[in-house]
Order: structure tokens, then sequence, then C-alpha cells
């Protein structure tokens, strides 16, 4: 018996990376999980290798049942499809982890005072809106079980400002998702549903290591100096943090924002 044993969880963005981690940690805990992403196969693009065929079946080698639904978060019927099919399926959800976003556009056209409008609205779309719906269509469920755990990834890009103004739709939309978290733990606290927040910091993941080089040499030695721990971030620190926000260890925890950074949050930008 694992302590969510009898649990049902959803992660979105869970076909890679982070996603794939806090679904195989929820796993591990005993938990049916649900892997969503709007491409289940997504891990091949970025060479990230899995330990079966697919995230679903390295879920159910813990013993548990799981189950991938591709939806695309951005768009509210896909979403409240998904989460009706879920209570249709397994007769609950418990947990929800709002992994799905990213930096999906050139970084060059991010800037604070020129960014397009169709990369503006993409981006927070993809980081702020989707989780508005998967935590509006988790939050019905969920108040008539009167318990249940809703996890938001944010980003300390949502919560340090740079001196560049590069990413700032991403960094709004981040910033976004840590506020909308505590009005969401204020409104559903009564109903017994706890809301929180994780910010992680320069996390090696196999989009990061492909997209932005982030597990080059170069790139180690720059940011590992604005990290108090003086490492770069895995999966599993990150995954260990969500340990501790879905189970009975924060069961007087809600609204909070927490850093999984290193200590790059006392970094000057």
């Amino acid at each position: 018996m694992g302590k969510l044993t009898g649990k049902v969880a959803l992660v979105t963005g869970a076909g890679r990376g982070l996603g794939r981690a806090y679904a195989l940690k929820l796993a591990e805990l005993g938990a049916d999980v649900v892997v969503n992403d709007i491409r289940l196969d997504s891990a091949a693009e970025f060479d990230e290798q899995l330990s079966a065929a697919t995230v679903m079946a390295e879920c159910q080698a813990y013993g548990v049942r799981s189950l991938g639904i591709e939806a695309d978060v951005t768009l509210k019927s896909e979403v409240d499809e998904m989460v009706d099919a879920i209570v249709q399926t397994f007769g609950r959800l418990d947990i929800l982890v709002n992994n799905a976003g990213g930096v999906l556009r050139p970084v060059e056209r991010g800037y604070a005072a020129e960014v397009p409008e169709d990369d503006w609205r993409d981006i927070v779309d993809l980081n702020l809106t989707a989780t508005v719906f998967c935590c509006q269509a988790a939050a019905r469920p969920m108040r008539v079980q009167k318990s249940g755990k809703i996890v938001n990834i944010s980003s300390q890009a949502g919560v340090r400002g740079n001196l560049m103004g590069q990413n700032a739709h991403y960094c709004v939309a981040k910033a976004g998702v840590a506020q909308y978290t505590r009005l969401l733990a204020g409104e559903l606290g009564p109903d017994g549903i706890h809301v929180n927040c994780m910010a992680p910091g320069m996390i090696l993941t196999s989009r990061a290591n492909k997209q932005f080089n982030r597990d080059s040499d170069e790139s180690v030695a720059l940011y590992t100096a604005m990290i108090a721990l003086r490492r770069m971030g895995t999966t599993e620190d990150c995954a260990k943090v969500l340990e501790f926000l879905t189970t009975d260890l924060s069961d007087y925890v809600t609204g909070q924002v927490i850093p999984v950074c290193g200590g790059m949050v006392l970094s000057p930008s």
C-alpha cells in the first residue's frame, strides 16, 4: 500500500520531461494515473528514453492503472471531456497536476515591448488559460468528494524579473499561475481542496537540453553560478516536492508557491 493507493491523478503534459516524472512518482506512490499530452509519444521528439513502450506502461509497472488521453488543454471543451472521461472510468479525481506549458515560440520574439500578438496569445493560453480550464473542470468532482489536491506549475520566470524583458509572455503567464493558485485555494479551501504551486528553476529536461542546450558546459557554468546549491536541478528534485504536495504530508498547506530551484530565487535577475 502506497501513500496514494486508491487515489486517481491527472497529470497534463506528461508525455515526457517533468510531466512524465510527476506521473511516475504518483504511480510509485500508488495512485492510478491519467497521462495527458497533446501527443502521448512526445518523448521521442526530444530523444527521451522510456523504460517501457509508453508512459502509461511505465506507470502500470508500479501495479496501478493508467490511462492515456490526448487532449489540447487550451481548449475548454477538450478539458471538460477529458475530466468527464476520467470520472466515468475511475469514479473520482483526487489529484490534478497542471504541468503542460513551456516557451514554444522563438525566444528572440519574446521581448516585452515587441512580442507579437499571436505569440502572446499562444504562450498565455498554454501556460495560464489551460491551467484555469483544468482547475475548473477538476474542481467539480473534487467539490462533490469534499477533497482533492491541485498542484499548479509556475516557474522562477514567474516570480523573478529580468533586466532584458525576455520571454515576457511566459513570465507573465507563470506569474498569473501563481496568483490564480492563491485565489483558487481561498475559494476551494472550505470544500477540503488544497491548491498549491511549484516554481521550478533550471531543471535538466530532455526538451530544455535539446532546445536550449541547458546541459552544455557553457550553460551549466552560467546558471550554476546563480544557484545557491551550485548544481542544476533534476526532474526527480521536482517530483519529490510533488510527493509532499499530493500526500498527507501537506494536509495543512494550501495557497503556497514553493520554489524548487536550488536557491536560484535568492539571486538577483
